[in-house]
């Protein structure tokens, strides 16, 4: 049996990204979105429900998990934490039962394979008004600006 990859964030991302797209279906992504305080590893947006992607790669702590949550929480629609093999197993005792939870991990061949392990469902905390500001709040400071507008 070989040993599996540890995987990084670097190595997460695009192939992530692929497999949203396969598996939601027409989807817009944004990176590193700021949220509240804290800051979206992914923003995901489908034509009716906006997500919030958390990324713990194997190299990743629990640290600012908590405070991140909270965060996502105030938000997205729905929530999914995306886990290296090292934290598949805990996981679900850091994130609430509605956020979705996908493991990742390396082949033999070294390509990126994920799992749904739970679904996301819907986040009974979200704030429709806190939602406006991560899509729009750049794109409207520039048309302000734009326009010599305050």
């Amino acid at each position: 049996m070989t040993r599996k990859e540890t995987l990084y964030d670097k190595d997460i991302r695009e192939p992530l990204f692929s497999f949203l797209e396969e598996t939601f279906g027409k989807v817009r992504i944004l990176e590193e979105k700021r949220t509240g305080s804290a800051r979206a590893d992914v923003v995901m947006i489908t034509p009716k429900l906006l997500y919030g992607i958390e990324i713990k790669s194997d190299a990743d702590t629990y640290t600012r998990l908590e405070k991140q949550v909270k965060n996502y929480d105030w938000y997205y629609d729905r929530n999914i934490a995306v886990v290296g093999t090292s934290h598949a197993a805990h996981i679900k005792e850091h994130v609430p039962d509605h956020w979705g939870i996908i493991t990742v991990e390396s082949d033999e061949n070294g390509d990126v394979d994920f799992y749904i392990f739970r679904d996301a469902s819907p986040n009974p905390k979200v704030k429709d008004k806190r939602k406006i500001t991560i899509l729009w709040r750049t794109e409207l400071n520039r048309l302000l600006e734009r326009n010599s507008l305050p």
